[in-house]
């Protein structure tokens, strides 16, 4: 005969991982995970840099003045949250992506806000966090807030100076 405890169904249980993520107050996950998008089933990235962009198109955000502040905050927090789900969740994982966030906003700091600029922003933005240009791999690799943070920094720092040039040239 099976005791009450015994016929309980296993998936009821919970898991140490699950009540460790029930431990990360609901803020922090909002905030880390890019209103959610790391949440999503697949290209958690993507998406989180669409969240960027979102952001930054709403009228206004892109004056220094409210972008460059922007940025040093989210930053900030974001080292600080993204350690926090690194402890649940593991090195860099899919579930942050306020890196994403930050590094598109990067990308487009002192920059013309135009649809053109900001779409291949976008387009290069993904293609230099995939393949991570020196520093960014190093610092990828590196356990903790300030790794998974910075190495979208770096490539929004590479995207911006590219996008600056081709603007400089016209081209853009």
């Amino acid at each position: 005969m099976t005791s009450p405890a015994e016929s309980q169904n296993q998936s009821s249980i919970p898991s140490p991982a699950l009540d460790q993520a029930a431990s990360i107050p609901f803020l922090t996950k909002a905030f880390a995970s890019g209103l959610f998008s790391g949440y999503l089933p697949a290209a958690t990235g993507t998406f989180g840099t669409l969240v960027g962009l979102a952001i930054y198109l709403i009228p206004g955000f892109e004056n220094i003045y409210v972008l460059l502040p922007a940025c040093l905050i989210v930053f900030l927090l974001g080292i600080r949250a993204s350690r926090a789900m690194e402890k649940v969740y593991g090195h860099d994982p899919a579930e942050v992506t306020i890196d994403e966030v930050l590094g598109m906003w990067v990308s487009l700091l002192f920059l013309p806000k135009s649809m053109p600029i900001a779409g291949f922003a976008f387009f290069l933005f993904r293609l230099l966090d995939i393949f991570k240009p020196f520093p960014a791999k190093r610092l990828d690799q590196k356990r903790g807030g300030f790794g998974v943070m910075a190495d979208d920094v770096i490539s929004g720092i590479y995207t911006n100076v590219i996008l600056q040039l081709l603007v400089a040239l016209r081209i853009l």
